[in-house]
């Protein structure tokens, strides 16, 4: 396989020429915290004491919903971000403003974890998907787990790429993703669990 451009620099490439959409495509690693904890303090509040959802079946959809987000981080990071078929330069270019940058350039401690200019859509895309499946307001049980996910597949990411870990069990959620970054792209998929990778068996065959 082809060996692609890695840089270990931490310093931000430049990827706009307008000033604006360069300063949507970085973020401190805590905004995410900042902007989705308030949601899912809200979501709680409203399932519990708004709509009344007793609490094992508020638990239920809580754990629901942070395993469905692990469902959701496989496939888009496999079938969303990793898009990037030959023949259609627009793809190309897609790829490298969402994801490739990020594997061209791993340590850039700004753009490892979504822009609110990316998260807040899809965010708000998911909520009124989940709205629309789940019944009648369950989705502020669901929903904040979900969101919690999210939170964990950030913050961990950008752990693996800048902190040393003394844990088994964080050694090797790291492990699986720098394959990923410096082994086989087309591989290990899932970032903060490899559970998807097991199943649908884009893992590593690791010794």
């Amino acid at each position: 396989m082809k060996k692609k451009y890695v840089s270990n620099s931490q310093e931000s490439v430049r990827m706009f020429k307008s000033g604006f959409l360069e300063a949507l495509s970085k973020v401190h690693f805590l905004v995410p915290v900042y902007l989705f904890m308030p949601v899912i303090i809200y979501c709680t509040y409203r399932a519990l004491f708004t709509d009344h959802i007793e609490l094992p079946a508020f638990f239920g959809l809580f754990i629901l919903g942070l395993f469905i987000w692990t469902f959701v981080e496989y496939i888009m990071h496999r079938f969303v971000f990793h898009y990037m078929p030959a023949d259609k330069p627009w793809a190309q270019r897609m790829h490298f403003i969402f994801h490739g940058v990020h594997h061209d350039y791993p340590s850039d401690a700004k753009r490892l974890v979504l822009p609110p200019s990316v998260s807040i859509p899809l965010a708000t895309l998911f909520y009124f998907l989940f709205k629309a499946i789940l019944p009648v307001n369950y989705v502020f049980g669901f929903f904040p787990g979900f969101i919690l996910g999210y939170l964990f597949y950030d913050l961990s990411h950008y752990a693996i790429h800048h902190f040393n870990f003394k844990g088994s069990i964080w050694k090797k959620i790291k492990q699986h993703h720098m394959l990923h970054h410096y082994q086989d792209p087309d591989k290990g998929y899932g970032v903060s669990s490899p559970l998807w990778d097991k199943i649908f068996r884009s893992d590593f065959i690791k010794k």
